[in-house]
């Protein structure tokens, strides 16, 4: 992976931390989401109209993303109403890139070297090490089913949307209708759960939902575009990255506890990345 496209997904993955702790300090986190949405919603009707439609081949792609993204939205929502920001992250996120990884060798997506597995590898298994305080913190298990259907989305949508994005012949015009249909799908379906109630009607929220959906744009157009140019495995893993920064944000602002075990993780994550630049 070139140097510059490493710096590009460390970045991306210090924003989506972000936007993740911005959706989990909102009391009411469907809303939060309904915010996210409709930022990306008018981002990606900016992008759709100053760029040309993606190919042909690229719209089966897309149109599978859409549905993996309304599914980790959906999972990743109710797992943030179950536990703390510095579990649910890491086991949703850590559990993904290995998913990646199982379904790139197995479908021979990109060429992996053995290098770059035990990387990956190293990365998965450090993130998903910092979410088993939940069983040893005695937090609420109900968020497992939640946080690992959310990673089974975060999965799907890495794949569809690295090929689909190499196919569409533009990245940004990708991710604009990406995240144009994205916002409609999900829009149409907090509506008709919770009918004009999900509107907040605080400026300040709208304001967090907004920046968090900004934020949020940028670091998966990273990410896609990172995908295009190296194996998406690679920048799946690398990207998830962001539960080190999610962890900094869960202790330092929502004041979660920093034991031995994510110390450990972290280090082993840490670890995982200086190998990708050996």
């Amino acid at each position: 992976m070139p140097l510059s496209v490493f710096i590009a997904v460390l970045f991306a993955a210090i924003l989506h931390a972000s936007w993740n702790a911005i959706i989990k300090f909102g009391d009411d986190k469907l809303q939060g989401m309904v915010l996210l949405s409709l930022a990306h919603g008018i981002i990606g009707f900016i992008l759709l109209i100053l760029f040309p439609l993606p190919n042909a081949e690229a719209w089966p792609w897309l149109i599978a993303s859409v549905g993996f993204h309304l599914w980790y939205k959906l999972f990743l929502t109710s797992a943030y109403e179950q536990g703390d920001l510095s579990r649910v992250y890491p086991i949703a996120r850590g559990t993904a890139p290995l998913l990646v990884l199982v379904l790139s060798s197995i479908f021979i997506i990109d060429a992996i070297s053995n290098h770059d597995i035990f990387s990956i590898i190293a990365i998965g298994i450090g993130i998903f090490i910092l979410g088993i305080g939940v069983f040893s913190n005695k937090e609420t298990v109900a968020l497992l089913p939640f946080a690992l259907c959310s990673a089974i989305g975060t999965a799907g949508y890495s794949i569809t949307d690295g090929l689909g994005a190499r196919a569409s012949g533009d990245v940004t015009s990708y991710i604009g209708w990406l995240f144009f249909l994205d916002a409609v799908v999900f829009m149409f379906y907090a509506f008709f759960k919770r009918g004009l109630s999900i509107i907040p009607k605080k400026i300040s929220v709208w304001i967090l939902g907004l920046i968090a959906g900004s934020a949020s744009v940028l670091a998966y157009w990273i990410a896609v575009w990172a995908m295009t140019i190296a194996p998406i495995a690679l920048v799946a893993a690398l990207r998830e990255t962001s539960v080190l920064f999610a962890v900094l944000i869960g202790v330092l602002f929502f004041k979660e506890s920093m034991g031995k075990s994510k110390i450990i993780a972290s280090l082993i994550i840490v670890f995982g990345i200086i190998i990708t630049r050996l």
